[in-house]
């Protein structure tokens, strides 16, 4: 592939042929997409889907591999640690080397989810008092208390496995949504890998062997479907969570919990988007939860560049539906508060988070791992893609921790669009 292909900047947008204008979107994976499916990967609204429609759904799809082998390249170069960057891809699945913007773009979008992620498990007054030593011979610090993600359309998505194989004793229940064509491969993947299947233990256990974990672990025979006590696996078209309201196996309404979208709602009509997290923060989770949400969306697509993108994908025959509603970061921001989260809201672009949150010795760092020749070029995508978050909570009494008061006091958004 070369490297006007492969690199989504403006030429690359100006250019009919890239396949690549999606990378630092990365996984719009593979969502919800045009068209609601079944199992078997058909329509589960209407009938008689054309083939162009199945295309469609199959382009948007694709991206999960694309970013997924963005991923493992920037694992392979340095920029990122993760054991298990290749555990879902196919065996002979080549790996090829991605330019320095899409490493780069890979390594903030994960630096600053992972930030978010880690604060609202770690960062409360509650998980610093656990770390604390004990003075003889006073009793041992009370187990952390248990904590629930819920990723929308997560695909491949390696966070549960990254988190619980650095902490075997986290307490913490992690659920997936996606299409069950696409949760059935990661399924598979499971079965057959022991690593994985060790790390599917009883959340907060500390164990981290095979027997106790496939003991505990409920796979369905289509291979669609797995639970545990600390990691789920639902198949379902998220256009109808909010009609149907199925109940999710394992999932917790009265625990602390956070949400996930990295680029996934953006594909569903903007009223479809909106109702899936209305339902979330209205009917699953009453108002004394706390709950946050973490998304990672492109935004700007009104000016000169992100015209041209929007155009580029829409060639490819991909739609970003709510772009032109929440294409900006007030507009996230707002967003979030008018769904529910109205405790607070941050967001702030790619090229913010570079250069506000990541430490200066870590840019050093990756900057020593390859040259980046095209930093205009960096600067222009980087401020087209977004992360925001918000969050609600109500006022706790006694001087009890606030679960999300480390996303208040130490996440820095960004005060303006320009």
């Amino acid at each position: 592939m070369s490297k006007q292909q492969q690199i989504p900047h403006l030429r690359t947008f100006l250019s009919s042929s890239s396949s690549a204008s999606s990378r630092l979107g990365g996984k719009a994976r593979s969502r919800l997409r045009q068209q609601p499916q079944t199992e078997d990967g058909g329509s589960s609204v209407k009938t008689g889907i054309s083939s162009s429609d199945k295309a469609k759904d199959k382009i948007v799809q694709d991206t999960d591999r694309d970013a997924s082998v963005s991923r493992l390249s920037a694992v392979e170069l340095g920029y990122l640690e993760d054991p298990f960057a290749r555990q879902f891809l196919m065996e002979d699945e080549k790996s090829p080397r991605r330019f320095p913007i899409i490493n780069r773009g890979t390594y903030v979008r994960t630096h600053a989810i992972d930030s978010l992620v880690d604060k609202f498990l770690f960062g409360g007054v509650e998980e610093d008092a656990a770390h604390q030593p004990a003075p003889a011979p006073a009793p041992a610090p009370p187990p952390r208390k248990k904590k629930q993600i819920i990723s929308l359309g997560a695909g491949s998505d390696t966070r549960y496995f990254r988190l619980m194989s650095a902490r075997p004793s986290l307490a913490l229940v992690y659920h997936e949504l996606d299409f069950a064509s696409n949760t059935a491969p990661k399924i598979a993947s499971i079965k057959a890998s022991s690593t994985l299947l060790s790390l599917l233990s009883g959340s907060g256990s500390g164990s981290s062997s095979s027997s106790s974990s496939s003991s505990s672990v409920q796979i369905s025979a289509d291979l669609t479907s797995l639970t545990s006590p600390s990691y789920n696996i639902h198949p379902i078209d998220l256009r109808t969570l909010h009609v149907s309201k199925p109940a999710l196996p394992n999932l917790d309404p009265t625990l602390p919990t956070l949400l996930l979208s990295e680029c996934c709602l953006i594909y569903l009509p903007p009223a479809d988007a909106d109702a899936i997290l209305k339902h979330l923060t209205s009917d699953v989770f009453k108002p004394e939860t706390p709950l946050g949400m973490v998304i990672y969306e492109p935004i700007r697509p009104a000016d000169a560049f992100g015209r041209v993108m929007v155009q580029n994908l829409a060639r490819r025959g991909i739609v970003m539906q709510t772009l032109k509603r929440y294409g900006s970061l007030g507009r996230q921001r707002e967003r979030l508060r008018v769904l529910g989260f109205e405790t607070g809201q941050g967001a702030a672009d790619v090229h913010f988070i570079w250069e506000e949150w990541v430490g200066e010795r870590e840019k050093e760092r990756v900057g020593r791992l390859e040259m980046l020749d095209e930093v205009e070029e960096w600067r222009l995508l980087a401020g087209h893609y977004c992360v925001a978050w918000g969050w609600r909570e109500r006022e706790r009494e006694g001087g009890e921790s606030s679960v999300f008061g480390s996303w208040r006091q130490g996440v820095v958004g960004q005060l303006s669009d320009d």
